[in-house]
């Protein structure tokens, strides 16, 4: 008689499966629920794409819309709305900066006199004046602003989207499959 093969060896006397390693508290409480959230339902050109859009429209040149925005196209596309959302308060310091590039670029875009601004004076201005002299003085740089943003941010997500793409596949690849059955705890005899 054969004895019979321990029931960790594989088949046809192939080597067995290395165990994985032991993940930690942190990994399992708080790491894999939020990949799980971040990657549900969606493919890794989904998710290269979501990243590019909402960095795009996370840059948008006006205070306070911002989420608006990601939320109305994230809901329109489809999109990872917790991705959107959290590229959105990522971004908003270099939001801060970006108005005065965006307002620099549509005064050249427009061919018009550069302005004296700084976010500071915006701020200023904006509490200490009435509305109609806040647009009457910032008026046509949120012009300028606007038209720079719609302007480059066809380019801004095209190109993002081709340099996350590769780089999203990669490690989506890496990841354990969503669809992977989890391998059950065997009772103790």
């Amino acid at each position: 008689m054969i004895p019979a093969a321990p029931a960790s060896a594989a088949p046809n006397g192939a080597a067995p499966a290395p165990a994985a390693p032991p993940r930690g508290f942190w990994r399992r409480r708080i790491g894999d629920p939020v990949i799980s959230l971040l990657t549900q339902g969606i493919t890794a050109d989904k998710v290269s794409y979501t990243l590019a859009l909402g960095t795009g429209l996370s840059l948008f040149p006006f205070l306070g819309f911002t989420s608006l925005l990601n939320l109305v196209a994230g809901l329109a596309l489809r999109l990872n709305q917790p991705l959107l959302q959290t590229i959105n308060q990522l971004l908003g310091p270099i939001q801060l900066l970006m108005i005065v590039v965006y307002i620099r670029v549509g005064e050249w875009i427009w061919g018009a006199e550069r302005l004296p601004f700084s976010i500071e004076l915006l701020i200023q201005v904006f509490r200490d004046a009435s509305f109609t002299e806040f647009l009457s003085r910032f008026g046509m740089a949120g012009v300028h602003a606007f038209t720079a943003w719609l302007v480059t941010l066809p380019v801004l997500v095209f190109s993002l989207n081709r340099l996350l793409r590769p780089i999203i596949r990669r490690v989506a690849r890496q990841l354990p499959s969503a669809s992977a059955p989890t391998p059950s705890p065997t009772p103790a005899p």
